[in-house]
């Protein structure tokens, strides 16, 4: 059994190496396993020095030159040569426990994918309410959160990968589809509970409430179609760090 870990990065060098660092601490739950372990960093067209830092750490880099979330997973997936993906956000910092979680997860054998909690390291007020309604959502609906989902990696490529028509909420859109595979394979797509990812909530403290209520609103009137503009998402594309 080998485990592949994919961080897509653009213009992370404040954070890229303690995430990593993080995951290498974590990925001793696989270790004990006696699974083999790699870390690909997908550079996703950084002008900072993300991809020196990731190199330094002992990632494999490989580059996606467009600028998109999903392109990013999906290259770095390409690459890949693990039997399992996991896909961790490069301003996230997942847990030994947490691994060893995903772990107990696929020697079960039941679980086709999977995702986690997710709690902010510096919350705001409001953001609090909304973190709590979207692990709500998450443990009710079985979606994952984008900065950690882990799959099966046959299934992952049988299921095309997150698409690319989207530059936001392409893991809920995954989320649908792998959940129907699971369906179709009597196996299960599972939210874990006992240990969160824990996350950068830096756009909480970059954007105001406003910001992120013009992009909710531009998604509402145009039924979902913004999604599909680079330009409507700026939260997640304008470069602010």
């Amino acid at each position: 059994m080998k485990i592949s870990v994919i961080v897509p990065a653009y213009n992370e060098e404040k954070l890229i190496v303690a995430t990593l660092r993080c995951i290498r601490d974590a990925q001793v739950a696989f270790v004990d396993t006696g699974w083999a372990n790699e870390v690909i960093v997908c550079d996703n067209n950084s002008t900072d020095g993300t991809a020196e830092l990731a190199r330094a750490e002992g990632a494999t880099v490989v580059s996606e030159p467009v600028n998109q979330i999903s392109r990013a997973r999906n290259r770095g997936a390409a690459a890949a040569t693990g039997d399992w993906l996991i896909f961790v956000d490069a301003d996230s910092q997942p847990s030994r426990a947490l691994f060893a979680d995903v772990a107990e997860c696929i020697r079960t054998g039941r679980c086709l994918a999977g995702g986690a909690l997710v709690e902010l390291d510096r919350p705001q007020r409001w953001a609090v309410f909304w973190n709590r309604a979207w692990n709500w959502i998450s443990r009710t609906l079985k979606w994952m959160a984008g900065s950690f989902i882990f799959c099966d990696a046959a299934a992952f490529r049988e299921l095309g990968g997150f698409s690319e028509e989207l530059f936001v909420s392409e893991e809920l859109e995954f989320s649908r589809r792998v959940k129907r595979l699971a369906c179709r394979r009597d196996k299960e797509v599972v939210i874990l509970t006992r240990h969160p990812l824990l996350t950068s909530a830096r756009k909480v403290h970059l954007y105001a409430p406003r910001e992120f209520g013009r992009f909710l609103w531009r998604a509402l009137i145009t039924g979902g179609r913004s999604r599909r503009d680079r330009s409507a998402c700026g939260p997640w594309y304008d470069g602010r760090r």
